[in-house]
């Protein structure tokens, strides 16, 4: 099932809720695979509020295991002349699974100006070799193309570097797109690792470059890397750049580390 269609089962159940059943391919073990549930909340304002000025920004807390049938509730905090803060909480059976606060504005006349900043290092994406799925991956993950955007050994200690792109990318507008697809790679931190174990995002901050993200032929690039790793814990930056090169998004996440 595509993102688009996962979005789509959305179904409005009074003036503040939605509920969907069924996210068939999105789940990885128990629980949903975060850029999923943080497009679910996504949709689930844009679905209430279409009138909303572009997002620039939000703070997700993953809160506990997200199953694959959802309820959203969705609140206004506060609404300006040309900022909304907008929350979104998911539950499952009752118990509360994701809260999100989406920050909409409105464009201003620009007073100076700093462009984004551009990727270094990454192997274009003509030339970038294909990386496989284990038979152990997720099961998300095969939604998902990738390639190799870094030469064999990282870029950098507790880094990874990919290219990205949705197998279907129909039904969604570029906003949800990113959000759908910005937490798709692993913490930066299995490359530390000692020994395998299980790891999980608790939470994600993302700050939008640009109210239209463009790339070519749906190709992203992705990057996660560990700050800081110690005491079963990643302080973790989450980049995204388009095809050509320029950042398009970029985060800060928590992740605990099992085992």
């Amino acid at each position: 099932m595509s993102m688009g269609a996962l979005i789509a089962r959305l179904q409005p159940d009074g003036t503040d809720r939605l509920i969907l059943s069924g996210a068939d391919g999105w789940m990885q073990g128990r629980t949903m695979y975060g850029g999923a549930s943080a497009l679910i909340a996504y949709a689930a304002a844009r679905r209430l509020r279409p009138d909303l000025p572009p997002l620039r920004g939000a703070q997700i807390g993953f809160v506990a295991p997200v199953g694959s049938d959802v309820e959203a509730r969705v609140g206004v905090l506060r609404e300006g002349r040309s900022v909304a803060q907008v929350t979104t909480d998911l539950s499952c059976e009752g118990a509360p699974v994701l809260r999100a606060l989406w920050l909409f504005g409105a464009a201003r006349p620009t007073n100076g100006g700093v462009p984004a900043m551009r990727a270094d290092e990454a192997i274009p994406v003509e030339e970038a070799a294909p990386v496989t799925a284990t038979d152990d991956a997720p099961q998300f993950i095969h939604n998902f193309e990738m390639r190799r955007a870094e030469p064999r050994g990282g870029v950098r200690p507790g880094a990874i570097r990919r290219w990205v792109r949705l197998r279907d990318r129909a039904d969604l507008d570029p906003i949800a797109e990113l959000v759908g697809i910005g937490d798709a790679l692993p913490p930066g931190a299995v490359r530390a690792m000692e020994r395998r174990g299980p790891i999980s995002s608790i939470n994600w901050s993302l700050t939008l470059l640009g109210d239209a993200p463009q790339t070519r032929d749906g190709w992203w690039l992705l990057e996660t890397a560990s700050n800081h790793m110690a005491d079963g814990f990643s302080s973790e930056t989450l980049r995204m750049w388009n095809a050509d090169g320029v950042e398009v998004m970029r985060g800060l996440q928590s992740v605990a580390i099992f085992g």
